[in-house]
Protein backbone atom coordinates (compact mmCIF):
# COMPACT_ATOMS: atom_id res chain seq x y z
CA UNK A 1 0.00 0.00 0.00
CA UNK A 2 1.22 3.50 -0.90
CA UNK A 3 1.95 6.07 1.56
CA UNK A 4 -1.04 8.18 1.94
CA UNK A 5 -0.19 11.93 0.68
CA UNK A 6 0.52 14.55 3.38
CA UNK A 7 -1.89 17.20 3.55
CA UNK A 8 -0.96 21.54 3.38
CA UNK A 9 -3.20 23.50 6.20
CA UNK A 10 -1.83 26.70 5.02
CA UNK A 11 -4.53 29.14 6.61
CA UNK A 12 -4.20 32.55 8.27
CA UNK A 13 -6.48 32.43 11.23
CA UNK A 14 -7.04 31.20 14.67
CA UNK A 15 -3.20 29.90 14.39
CA UNK A 16 -3.63 28.21 18.27
CA UNK A 17 -7.01 26.64 17.44
CA UNK A 18 -5.56 25.83 14.53
CA UNK A 19 -2.60 23.94 16.20
CA UNK A 20 -5.16 22.59 18.73
CA UNK A 21 -7.20 21.04 15.89
CA UNK A 22 -4.40 18.95 14.11
CA UNK A 23 -3.77 17.39 17.29
CA UNK A 24 -6.10 14.50 16.70
CA UNK A 25 -6.34 15.44 12.50
CA UNK A 26 -5.59 13.38 9.78
CA UNK A 27 -4.60 10.58 11.65
CA UNK A 28 -1.67 8.52 9.38
CA UNK A 29 -1.02 11.63 7.28
CA UNK A 30 2.16 13.99 7.58
CA UNK A 31 0.55 17.42 8.32
CA UNK A 32 2.45 20.64 6.80
CA UNK A 33 1.18 23.52 9.18
CA UNK A 34 2.49 26.72 7.01
CA UNK A 35 1.60 28.45 10.02
CA UNK A 36 4.71 26.92 11.60
CA UNK A 37 7.83 28.63 11.02
CA UNK A 38 9.90 25.05 11.02
CA UNK A 39 7.27 24.13 7.86
CA UNK A 40 7.99 27.10 5.83
CA UNK A 41 10.78 25.75 3.85
CA UNK A 42 9.66 22.47 3.52
CA UNK A 43 9.51 20.89 0.47
CA UNK A 44 5.25 20.60 -1.03
CA UNK A 45 6.28 18.70 -3.93
CA UNK A 46 4.24 15.25 -4.31
CA UNK A 47 1.37 16.56 -1.84
CA UNK A 48 -1.99 16.01 -3.19
CA UNK A 49 -4.08 18.53 -0.87
CA UNK A 50 -4.08 21.97 0.44
CA UNK A 51 -6.53 23.29 3.07
CA UNK A 52 -6.56 26.99 2.70
CA UNK A 53 -7.25 30.56 3.96
CA UNK A 54 -5.57 33.47 2.45
CA UNK A 55 -2.44 31.17 2.05
CA UNK A 56 1.16 32.44 1.99
CA UNK A 57 2.14 33.63 -1.85
CA UNK A 58 4.08 30.95 -2.85
CA UNK A 59 2.12 28.36 -2.44
CA UNK A 60 1.00 26.86 -6.00
CA UNK A 61 4.63 27.92 -6.85
CA UNK A 62 5.96 25.26 -4.60
CA UNK A 63 3.23 22.63 -4.25
CA UNK A 64 3.34 21.97 -7.96
CA UNK A 65 1.54 18.06 -7.23
CA UNK A 66 -2.14 19.27 -6.07
CA UNK A 67 -4.95 17.03 -6.96
CA UNK A 68 -7.33 18.92 -4.41
CA UNK A 69 -8.12 22.04 -2.53
CA UNK A 70 -10.28 23.11 0.03
CA UNK A 71 -11.92 26.12 0.89
CA UNK A 72 -11.24 26.84 4.81
CA UNK A 73 -14.35 28.44 5.02
CA UNK A 74 -17.92 28.33 3.46
CA UNK A 75 -17.10 31.19 0.85
CA UNK A 76 -14.67 30.99 -1.83
CA UNK A 77 -14.55 34.20 -3.47
CA UNK A 78 -11.23 34.90 -1.59
CA UNK A 79 -9.38 31.89 -3.43
CA UNK A 80 -10.86 32.18 -6.71
CA UNK A 81 -8.97 35.34 -6.66
CA UNK A 82 -5.42 33.66 -5.72
CA UNK A 83 -3.15 34.25 -8.61
CA UNK A 84 -1.85 31.23 -10.26
CA UNK A 85 -4.86 28.96 -9.11
CA UNK A 86 -4.34 25.36 -10.21
CA UNK A 87 -7.38 24.59 -12.65
CA UNK A 88 -8.19 22.09 -9.85
CA UNK A 89 -11.47 20.33 -7.71
CA UNK A 90 -12.27 22.96 -5.28
CA UNK A 91 -13.90 22.37 -2.52
CA UNK A 92 -15.87 24.51 0.09
CA UNK A 93 -16.75 24.00 3.77
CA UNK A 94 -20.06 22.97 4.39
CA UNK A 95 -20.72 21.86 8.05
CA UNK A 96 -23.89 21.89 10.71
CA UNK A 97 -21.64 23.94 13.10
CA UNK A 98 -21.37 26.70 10.26
CA UNK A 99 -24.35 26.63 8.89
CA UNK A 100 -25.91 26.92 13.30
CA UNK A 101 -23.66 30.07 14.03
CA UNK A 102 -24.75 32.02 10.65
CA UNK A 103 -28.75 31.14 11.64
CA UNK A 104 -27.72 31.83 15.50
CA UNK A 105 -26.13 35.13 14.59
CA UNK A 106 -29.35 36.37 11.59
CA UNK A 107 -31.67 35.60 14.41
CA UNK A 108 -30.49 37.28 17.17
CA UNK A 109 -29.77 40.58 14.93
CA UNK A 110 -33.54 40.00 13.55
CA UNK A 111 -34.65 39.97 17.38
CA UNK A 112 -32.56 42.78 18.23
CA UNK A 113 -33.82 45.13 15.31
CA UNK A 114 -38.04 43.61 16.48
CA UNK A 115 -37.23 44.79 19.78
CA UNK A 116 -35.14 48.33 19.39
CA UNK A 117 -32.55 47.06 21.21
CA UNK A 118 -30.03 49.93 19.18
CA UNK A 119 -32.40 52.21 20.24
CA UNK A 120 -32.50 51.30 24.02
CA UNK A 121 -29.21 51.42 23.71
CA UNK A 122 -28.92 54.72 22.60
CA UNK A 123 -31.18 55.71 25.33
CA UNK A 124 -29.48 53.98 28.06
CA UNK A 125 -26.10 55.96 27.54
CA UNK A 126 -28.18 58.97 27.81
CA UNK A 127 -29.84 57.50 31.01
CA UNK A 128 -33.36 57.90 29.23
CA UNK A 129 -36.15 55.64 30.61
CA UNK A 130 -38.56 55.45 27.95
CA UNK A 131 -40.32 52.30 26.77
CA UNK A 132 -40.37 52.12 22.97
CA UNK A 133 -43.81 50.08 21.15
CA UNK A 134 -43.31 46.64 20.65
CA UNK A 135 -44.15 44.82 17.40
CA UNK A 136 -44.47 41.38 17.17
CA UNK A 137 -42.50 39.54 15.04
CA UNK A 138 -45.36 38.34 12.58
CA UNK A 139 -46.08 41.96 12.04
CA UNK A 140 -42.39 42.47 9.72
CA UNK A 141 -41.08 40.37 6.80
CA UNK A 142 -37.65 39.48 6.57
CA UNK A 143 -36.53 38.62 2.91
CA UNK A 144 -33.02 37.09 2.34
CA UNK A 145 -31.00 37.37 -0.58
CA UNK A 146 -29.47 34.20 -1.04
CA UNK A 147 -31.10 30.74 -0.36
CA UNK A 148 -28.47 28.12 -0.16
CA UNK A 149 -27.58 26.26 2.90
CA UNK A 150 -27.02 29.08 4.92
CA UNK A 151 -30.08 30.87 3.97
CA UNK A 152 -32.31 27.85 3.41
CA UNK A 153 -31.50 27.33 7.55
CA UNK A 154 -31.74 30.77 8.82
CA UNK A 155 -35.29 31.25 7.14
CA UNK A 156 -36.84 28.13 8.70
CA UNK A 157 -35.26 29.50 12.11
CA UNK A 158 -36.85 32.72 11.78
CA UNK A 159 -40.18 31.00 10.70
CA UNK A 160 -39.77 29.18 14.22
CA UNK A 161 -39.44 32.32 15.45
CA UNK A 162 -43.07 33.99 14.13
CA UNK A 163 -41.15 36.09 11.32
CA UNK A 164 -43.15 36.77 7.41
CA UNK A 165 -40.19 34.98 5.42
CA UNK A 166 -39.34 35.68 1.88
CA UNK A 167 -36.28 34.46 -0.53
CA UNK A 168 -34.48 36.04 -3.57
CA UNK A 169 -31.81 33.56 -5.32
CA UNK A 170 -30.09 33.53 -8.84
CA UNK A 171 -32.22 30.72 -9.28
CA UNK A 172 -35.72 29.45 -8.05
CA UNK A 173 -35.65 27.56 -4.88
CA UNK A 174 -38.68 25.45 -3.52
CA UNK A 175 -38.73 26.08 0.41
CA UNK A 176 -41.58 24.88 2.55
CA UNK A 177 -43.42 27.89 4.10
CA UNK A 178 -41.50 30.35 2.34
CA UNK A 179 -42.61 32.22 -0.58
CA UNK A 180 -39.14 32.33 -3.03
CA UNK A 181 -38.42 34.84 -5.71
CA UNK A 182 -35.72 34.57 -8.27
CA UNK A 183 -33.81 36.53 -10.88
CA UNK A 184 -35.59 39.20 -12.50
CA UNK A 185 -38.04 39.15 -9.54
CA UNK A 186 -36.22 40.91 -7.43
CA UNK A 187 -37.75 43.91 -6.84
CA UNK A 188 -41.00 42.31 -6.12
CA UNK A 189 -39.07 40.07 -3.42
CA UNK A 190 -37.79 44.08 -1.61
CA UNK A 191 -41.08 45.68 -2.02
CA UNK A 192 -42.39 42.72 0.79
CA UNK A 193 -39.20 43.12 2.87
CA UNK A 194 -39.13 44.70 6.38
CA UNK A 195 -35.52 43.53 7.24
CA UNK A 196 -33.48 42.56 4.69
CA UNK A 197 -30.38 40.18 5.31
CA UNK A 198 -27.41 39.66 2.69
CA UNK A 199 -26.05 35.89 2.48
CA UNK A 200 -25.04 36.14 -0.87
CA UNK A 201 -21.21 34.74 -2.36
CA UNK A 202 -19.33 37.26 -3.92
CA UNK A 203 -19.17 37.19 -7.87
CA UNK A 204 -19.05 39.64 -10.62
CA UNK A 205 -23.08 39.60 -10.35
CA UNK A 206 -23.41 40.48 -6.91
CA UNK A 207 -20.58 42.67 -6.02
CA UNK A 208 -21.94 46.04 -4.92
CA UNK A 209 -25.62 44.93 -5.58
CA UNK A 210 -26.58 46.21 -2.34
CA UNK A 211 -26.61 50.42 -3.04
CA UNK A 212 -28.95 53.30 -2.80
CA UNK A 213 -31.23 51.54 -5.57
CA UNK A 214 -31.67 48.12 -4.00
CA UNK A 215 -32.35 50.24 -0.69
CA UNK A 216 -34.53 52.71 -2.15
CA UNK A 217 -36.90 49.36 -3.47
CA UNK A 218 -37.46 47.80 0.12
CA UNK A 219 -41.07 48.45 1.97
CA UNK A 220 -41.48 52.02 3.91
CA UNK A 221 -44.25 52.32 6.37
CA UNK A 222 -43.66 48.71 8.10
CA UNK A 223 -43.82 47.97 11.66
CA UNK A 224 -40.36 49.48 12.55
CA UNK A 225 -41.01 52.13 10.81
CA UNK A 226 -38.06 52.32 8.02
CA UNK A 227 -36.20 49.10 6.55
CA UNK A 228 -33.34 47.46 7.99
CA UNK A 229 -29.97 46.08 6.49
CA UNK A 230 -28.12 43.01 7.37
CA UNK A 231 -25.17 41.58 5.82
CA UNK A 232 -23.42 38.44 6.65
CA UNK A 233 -22.15 37.32 3.43
CA UNK A 234 -19.21 39.48 1.63
CA UNK A 235 -18.42 42.92 1.89
CA UNK A 236 -17.95 43.26 -2.09
CA UNK A 237 -21.39 42.86 -2.04
CA UNK A 238 -22.35 46.16 -0.25
CA UNK A 239 -21.51 50.26 -1.51
CA UNK A 240 -20.78 51.39 1.93
CA UNK A 241 -20.94 54.80 0.74
CA UNK A 242 -24.63 54.12 -0.29
CA UNK A 243 -24.96 52.06 2.92
CA UNK A 244 -23.93 55.35 4.97
CA UNK A 245 -26.00 57.79 3.14
CA UNK A 246 -29.05 55.29 3.71
CA UNK A 247 -28.23 55.36 7.13
CA UNK A 248 -27.65 58.63 7.62
CA UNK A 249 -31.10 60.13 5.93
CA UNK A 250 -33.70 57.70 7.48
CA UNK A 251 -33.89 55.17 4.09
CA UNK A 252 -32.80 52.50 6.24
CA UNK A 253 -33.34 52.78 9.73
CA UNK A 254 -30.82 50.60 11.26
CA UNK A 255 -27.83 47.94 10.23
CA UNK A 256 -26.38 44.91 11.50
CA UNK A 257 -22.81 44.51 9.48
CA UNK A 258 -20.26 41.56 10.04
CA UNK A 259 -18.74 41.88 6.64
CA UNK A 260 -16.76 45.07 5.08
CA UNK A 261 -15.59 46.00 2.17
CA UNK A 262 -12.27 46.40 3.77
CA UNK A 263 -10.69 44.47 6.53
CA UNK A 264 -10.17 45.00 9.05
CA UNK A 265 -12.59 47.59 9.30
CA UNK A 266 -10.16 50.71 9.09
CA UNK A 267 -10.23 53.30 12.53
CA UNK A 268 -11.77 55.94 10.61
CA UNK A 269 -14.48 54.51 9.26
CA UNK A 270 -17.92 56.02 9.85
CA UNK A 271 -19.34 52.49 10.76
CA UNK A 272 -17.51 52.55 13.80
CA UNK A 273 -19.20 55.28 15.89
CA UNK A 274 -22.95 55.28 14.14
CA UNK A 275 -25.44 53.82 17.14
CA UNK A 276 -27.76 52.98 14.27
CA UNK A 277 -25.50 49.89 13.36
CA UNK A 278 -24.85 46.75 15.13
CA UNK A 279 -21.14 45.33 13.92
CA UNK A 280 -19.06 42.23 14.60
CA UNK A 281 -15.32 41.09 13.48
CA UNK A 282 -16.58 38.93 10.47
CA UNK A 283 -17.59 36.02 12.87
CA UNK A 284 -20.90 35.86 12.52
CA UNK A 285 -19.75 32.13 11.40
CA UNK A 286 -16.55 31.57 12.11
CA UNK A 287 -15.35 27.87 11.47
CA UNK A 288 -15.24 25.56 13.84
CA UNK A 289 -11.26 24.33 13.16
CA UNK A 290 -12.14 20.56 14.60
CA UNK A 291 -15.27 20.37 12.12
CA UNK A 292 -13.67 21.80 9.09
CA UNK A 293 -10.68 18.98 9.39
CA UNK A 294 -13.51 16.46 9.92
CA UNK A 295 -14.80 17.42 6.77
CA UNK A 296 -11.92 17.23 4.60
CA UNK A 297 -11.19 13.89 5.99
CA UNK A 298 -14.24 12.79 4.99
CA UNK A 299 -14.00 14.25 1.58
CA UNK A 300 -10.33 12.95 1.26
CA UNK A 301 -11.59 9.17 1.59
CA UNK A 302 -14.27 9.42 -0.84
CA UNK A 303 -11.56 10.97 -3.58
CA UNK A 304 -9.27 8.37 -2.68
CA UNK A 305 -12.10 5.52 -2.99
CA UNK A 306 -12.97 6.99 -6.49
CA UNK A 307 -15.91 8.59 -5.28
CA UNK A 308 -17.21 12.00 -5.84
CA UNK A 309 -16.08 15.35 -3.55
CA UNK A 310 -19.30 17.02 -2.30
CA UNK A 311 -20.00 20.55 -2.08
CA UNK A 312 -17.59 21.76 -5.08
CA UNK A 313 -17.30 24.93 -6.35
CA UNK A 314 -18.29 26.27 -9.95
CA UNK A 315 -16.09 28.29 -11.20
CA UNK A 316 -18.19 29.56 -14.05
CA UNK A 317 -20.89 30.80 -11.23
CA UNK A 318 -18.13 31.32 -8.74
CA UNK A 319 -19.81 29.60 -5.66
Amino acid sequence: MSAKSPVIVDLRFHPEQVREGLKNAFPGREVINRADPSSRDRDLSGVDYAVLWKPLDDLFLRAKDLKVLFSGGAGVDHVLQLPGLPDLPLVRFVDHTLTTRMSEWIVMQCLLHLRQHVTYERQRAKKVWAPLTQPEASELTVGIMGMGVLGTDAARKLKIMGFNVVGWSKSKKDIQGVETFAGSELDAFLGKTDILVGLLPLTDETRGIFNAGLFSKLRRGGALGAPVFINAGRGGSQVEADLLKALQTGVLKGASLDVFETEPLPSNSPFWTMDNVEMTPHSAADSDIRALFAHVERQIERFEAGQSLENLVSRDAGY
